[in-house]
């Protein structure tokens, strides 16, 4: 019986690869939010549970490889992450839309964005009236594609590289 390395399996490297690629692509809106101070409206909110859900199907497929379980359920986990990099796509593509005004948005957005107060004593009564901004605008366009344009780029390029990964991991 030979051992080999976990550098030297597909599946292996392709899914840490992709769950390393979609930690960077949620992190990066997470450092917008949290380090810039741009408030998420309802539609990045939800362009991001693909995400969530994806990081730890890659991370399965890549123990799935490591513990040696059969090379269909690491092929499938890779799918599966790749599919949901589909979906973060098409979600980008709808709220581009509707920041382009191509279509309505959803009636949860919201038209005025609040700032949060710096005063505790306040918090808690802000919390019951802060409302995150309108889907309609976008907060920054960088090289003319707002964060939803650039999660369709992200998601459409995760999800190619998930699929070609699938296909490695089956030789």
């Amino acid at each position: 019986m030979t051992i080999s390395s976990p550098l030297a399996r597909p599946g292996f490297v392709y899914s840490m690869l992709l769950a390393t690629g979609m930690a960077a692509a949620v992190g990066t809106a997470l450092g917008f939010q949290y380090i810039g101070g741009y408030i998420p409206c309802a539609l990045c909110l939800l362009q991001r549970q693909p995400y969530y859900y994806a990081i730890p199907i890659a991370i399965l497929a890549a123990i799935s490889e490591l513990v040696g379980l059969p090379n269909w359920i690491t092929r499938a986990l890779i799918l599966a992450a790749g599919i949901l990099m589909l979906v973060t796509a098409g979600m980008g593509v709808y709220h581009a839309g509707v920041e382009w005004h191509f279509w309505p948005g959803p009636a949860t957005c919201s038209t005025t964005a609040s700032s949060m107060t710096t005063n505790a004593g306040d918090l808690l009564g802000e919390l019951n009236t802060i409302k995150g901004p309108s889907c309609t605008d976008a907060a920054l366009r960088v090289l003319g594609l707002s964060f939803a344009g650039w999660n369709v780029i992200a998601g459409i390029l995760l999800a190619a590289f998930a699929f070609v990964g699938v296909r490695k991991a089956a030789s």
